[in-house]
């Protein structure tokens, strides 16, 4: 690959070196690099006489597949940018990006039909027969250019709105083969796409893995929610390349600490990215495994930097500093420096704004003159990208320090609380809204919101049914998993809302044992107390507030009550009633009676 190819190009390169590889798998179904290479041209053909060509943007909406790959070669080869939806997020928020993008049309699969819903606009069903393709009208072939966007990628906006984030061929293109050749990645590796094609850590997981010419393994989404059967994946497929943020990687930990001795891995190579890592959440990992094999390298980056923007190995070492989060050094034709909020350099060991300049710049954000003249300056006649995020040169390496506005960071996803806070108080029982992270115990970060009435002589408070609807078509890491309804949101002398006073006022209480004593109502008081909410035994756990970690302190405390050694893996659905019926044929005798010891 050179930094003159698109992404589409280099691909196609390496694909003619390799043909009869595996390029992708998904469960049972893979393609080879030339039948991948294959399809993906039949289907730009199709884009092409749809009007899709160079300059246009494409949506993409298609599950965790081996067509989803498919879908994204194809829209680069027919000269365009794809625009990636999940299409497990709400049909509000797919037809607001596809909307607010101006795609010319989105490409699916018909079982993603149900995520478009609210979309009015053309769709190319690309397992349907191409005679049902909307607007047939030929498109004259043009060859994109390494300056041209290759994809647009949507993160959370502190005004409420989404904005949509610019990358060009030739920043995915530079982030790829620097990395790659720095961690010497080659054609025998074997990577997971673990993450959502709509955050950009997918962006080096897809692309760092075609265009060397490895197998990328597509996780399904049931997987990735079970820690215990990402292990099993990582084992069957002999995986040698693993992105994780932190939080996904601590269920890691600790599935691998519960499987017993240490199985064989195949991993060399652990990146960790889209949030804070600290050191101390690999002390169980590094105890077990040692920190030679696989490196564990934690790589700071952002969206508008094309992915990652630093490396830093960790080693046994940094477990004696665990407030520390080291980000380490910058990437090969990047630079990143903390600054002053006026560009100016920071002495060595002084906090500043982190400021990243060279080959991974976006373009900015798409439609929003005023927001990328803003985030994206011109200092000394070069182009920087003002991160928001604080840092210090300490010992010749960068120190992450947090954020410099209230950008949080939940489940690896950038968040705007301000967001957030602005669906709510469309909830007309709203006067005040507070939106925070709170770490829930082990790591397992989630929303939390808090809520006021508007000032009235009877005020009437918002009911949580109310509040849930307001957040409903927010995707899952944007819905608070806890909403607490306060008279007033108190503050500080400075009149700064004091989250600490909040915290204080809305402590839960003690969740009551079950009565009866049955396995259902024994597993519900265990899912209620650690998702803090009433929960249906029949409603799915995460779209109840759960994640990865919480699932796993739930499945810890039923095989502690009923003396199981259930993984996660047994689970048909994540929900109460599947999880009682897993658990109380096996319950060993007597177990029911220590619930309320």
């Amino acid at each position: 690959m050179a930094s003159t190819d698109c992404l589409h190009e280099a691909f196609a390169r390496r694909a003619a070196l390799v043909p009869r590889r595996v390029a992708v798998s998904c469960g049972d179904d893979q393609l080879t690099y030339a039948e991948l290479d294959e399809r993906a041209a039949a289907l730009a053909a199709r884009l092409r006489r749809c009007g899709v060509g160079r300059g246009a943007r494409v949506g993409v909406c298609v599950d965790r597949s081996v067509d989803l790959i498919v879908a994204v070669l194809a829209v680069l080869k027919a000269g365009a940018a794809y625009v990636p939806v999940d299409p497990d997020n709400p049909a509000g928020r797919v037809a607001f990006v596809l909307s607010d993008s101006e795609v010319a049309l989105t490409v699916a699969v018909i079982r993603t039909a149900d995520a478009l819903a609210d979309w009015a606009g053309p769709v190319l069903w690309s397992d349907a027969d191409e005679g049902d393709d909307p607007g047939v009208v030929e498109f004259p072939p043009t060859a994109a250019e390494p300056s041209d966007v290759a994809y647009v990628i949507y993160t959370s906006g502190s005004t409420g709105t989404p904005k949509g984030v610019e990358v060009e061929h030739r920043s995915a293109v530079a982030l790829v083969e620097q990395v790659g050749e720095l961690y010497e990645v080659d054609e025998f590796d074997v990577w997971t796409m673990f993450h959502s094609i709509a955050f950009d850590f997918s962006v080096w997981e897809v692309w760092g893995a075609l265009l060397f010419g490895c197998k990328l393994v597509v996780v399904p989404a049931q997987v990735t929610r079970t820690p215990a059967l990402v292990l099993d994946l990582l084992r069957r497929e002999r995986v040698t390349v693993l992105s994780q943020t932190p939080s996904a990687f601590r269920g890691l930990v600790a599935a691998d600490a519960a499987a017993g001795p240490p199985a064989e891995l195949s991993l060399r190579l652990v990146v960790f990215g889209g949030e804070r890592l600290d050191v101390a959440v690999l002390a169980p990992w590094i105890a077990r495994r040692g920190d030679d094999s696989p490196a564990l390298v934690n790589m700071y980056g952002i969206t508008e930097t094309t992915v990652h923007a630093t490396h830093r190995r960790i080693t046994a070492a940094d477990l004696a500093h665990p407030e520390v989060s080291p980000i380490g050094h910058a990437l090969p034709g990047l630079r990143v420096e903390p600054r002053t909020g006026e560009g100016l350099p920071v002495p060595p060991g002084e906090p500043g704004e982190l400021f990243v300049s060279g080959t991974g710049v976006a373009r900015g954000y798409l439609n929003r003159p005023e927001l990328t003249a803003e985030r994206f300056v011109v200092l000394d006649g070069e182009r920087w990208y003002r991160s928001g995020d604080r840092a210090a040169l300490v010992d010749g390496g960068l120190v992450y320090l947090g954020r410099v506005d209230r950008q949080l960071k939940v489940r690896g996803y950038r968040v705007e609380p301000g967001e957030v806070e602005a669906r709510l108080l469309s909830c007309a029982r709203v006067g005040t809204a507070l939106v925070t992270a709170r770490d829930f115990g082990d790591g397992d970060v989630r929303l939390v919101a808090y809520v006021a009435p508007p000032p009235a002589p009877d005020p009437v408070a918002p009911t949580e049914a109310e509040l849930t609807a307001a957040v409903a078509d927010l995707p899952g890491y944007l819905r608070p998993s806890r909403f607490h309804v306060v008279d007033d949101i108190p503050v500080t002398a400075q009149g700064k809302a004091d989250l600490a006073a909040l915290v204080a006022l809305t402590e839960p209480a003690e969740v009551a044992e079950p009565v009866d004593g049955s396995a259902a109502a024994v597993v519900k008081a265990i899912v209620d107390e650690v998702l803090l909410r009433d929960v249906p035994p029949e409603g799915d756990l995460f779209d109840h507030g759960a994640t990865s970690l919480s699932l796993a302190r739930i499945i810890a405390m039923v095989n502690n009550r009923f003396g199981t050694a259930l993984t996660g893996a047994e689970l048909d659905e994540p929900t109460i009633a599947c999880l009682a019926d897993v658990a109380g044929p096996t319950r060993r005798p007597g177990a029911l009676q220590e619930v309320g010891g």
